[in-house]
């Protein structure tokens, strides 16, 4: 992550509280005034893991507007 990214973000997720702590270490002045979201998920799976695909979408879903088609499959 650059602090062009968290300059682009309107809103970060990061998984664990530690993700949330590195990121105000390297980034503090740049996400004070963005919303971070610790998402509370353990970074332990694999890639493309789709236990871990279906928890990110049901921790994001509050937060961010899928739009239709997002809650199958596509």
């Amino acid at each position: 992550m650059t602090a062009g990214h968290v300059g682009w973000a309107e809103l970060i997720f990061v998984m664990e509280k530690r993700h949330l702590g590195k990121l105000r270490e390297k980034f503090g002045e740049e996400i004070a005034a963005k919303p971070v979201v610790c998402l509370y998920i353990p970074d332990d799976y694999d890639y493309m893991d789709e236990e871990l695909i279906d928890r990110l979408r049901g921790a994001v879903a509050p937060h961010v507007d899928f739009g239709e088609g997002m809650d199958d499959d596509s």
